[in-house]
């Protein structure tokens, strides 16, 4: 059962008032706030299933059956997602939603203490990120043909994704006004709306400017899908499923890939962990730590395979 066939409208009311919050005040992505939604529901459908009450559309039944949460019920529920296989990050991250959702009710008086406060998040394991060597994502860039007008959007976008580190979100939304061909710098608006700016390379910009020559009209969007309106992120990674698999690379490549890749290349090149992190937009410099994991890997091989006493 779906959770939205389970609950009604009392409830519902409540947390897309709590998703528009998360949106106006801590500017979430559409993509984070349709995932917080998703966990509130399955929560609360959980809660109404495992207490057996009866779904109601009354504010002030929901707003009751919420005051007696404790935190059992929360640990209940935690584990009937671990013993359906759920990852620690899929948990670490519904479990946030919850504590999100139980503090915008503290903020308005509906409830007092956040039953979820005293649940600590479970450790997560450090991944190390995929990346493409050099060779490869030189094969894949060098590959995509100019002929047509889309062909000049993809390699346009593709460079561009490579030369900056671009999340898709950032370069679904990015716009002409963005680009400061002169100064050879883009404006990008990451998580959170949070402005930074980031350089990019000549090859980049001689892509967009080619592909942009070829539009009739001065769009706002740098780059549009084929009836000249704004592409979106899925249809980017469907295109670059597209030019990997054209390309011959056999591996999973994402516009997530791009953006490892072009962190890892850089800090291989001698390239600064702060400057990195001012590029990719992260908040924490142990964000950005993680790719000095890669080198070292990388490293070590060379120290292995050089060392006469290794």
């Amino acid at each position: 059962m779906e959770p939205d066939d389970f609950i009604e409208s009392g409830s519902l009311l409540i947390i897309d008032s709590f998703i528009d919050a998360l949106k106006a005040e801590k500017g979430y992505s559409v993509h984070t706030c349709r995932a917080y939604r998703s966990d509130v529901l399955n929560f609360i459908g959980f809660v109404l299933q495992d207490q057996k009450i009866k779904k109601s559309a009354d504010k002030k039944i929901f707003l009751k059956q919420i005051r007696s949460l404790d935190k059992n019920t929360i640990r209940k529920y935690l584990a009937i997602l671990v013993r359906s296989g759920k990852s620690k990050r899929t948990i670490s991250r519904k479990l946030s939603s919850l504590k999100a959702f139980f503090d915008y009710l503290i903020k308005f008086g509906t409830i007092k203490t956040n039953p979820a406060d005293m649940i600590p998040f479970p450790k997560l394991e450090k991944t190390i990120p995929k990346f493409i060597n050099i060779e490869d994502l030189f094969k894949l860039l060098d590959s995509i043909k100019t002929d047509t007008l889309l062909d000049k959007r993809n390699l346009a976008m593709f460079e561009t994704f490579y030369s900056t580190g671009m999340r898709v979100s950032e370069m679904e939304g990015l716009n002409m006004e963005n680009i400061d061909f002169k100064r050879q710098m883009i404006k990008v608006f990451g998580k959170g709306s949070k402005e930074r700016i980031v350089p990019v390379g000549k090859r980049a910009l001689t892509a967009i400017r080619n592909y942009r020559r070829c539009l009739k009209e001065n769009f706002i969007p740098v780059f549009l899908n084929k009836n000249f309106s704004r592409l979106s992120s899925r249809s980017i990674r469907r295109t670059l499923d597209i030019l990997v698999r054209e390309c011959g690379l056999n591996m999973p490549v994402s516009p997530h890939t791009l953006r490892h890749s072009f962190a890892t290349h850089m800090l291989d090149s001698g390239a600064d962990l702060r400057g990195i992190q001012e590029i990719l937009g992260h908040a924490s410099l142990s964000t950005t730590q993680i790719y000095t994991h890669v080198s070292m890997d990388k490293l070590m091989q060379v120290y292995d395979k050089a060392h006469p006493r290794s």
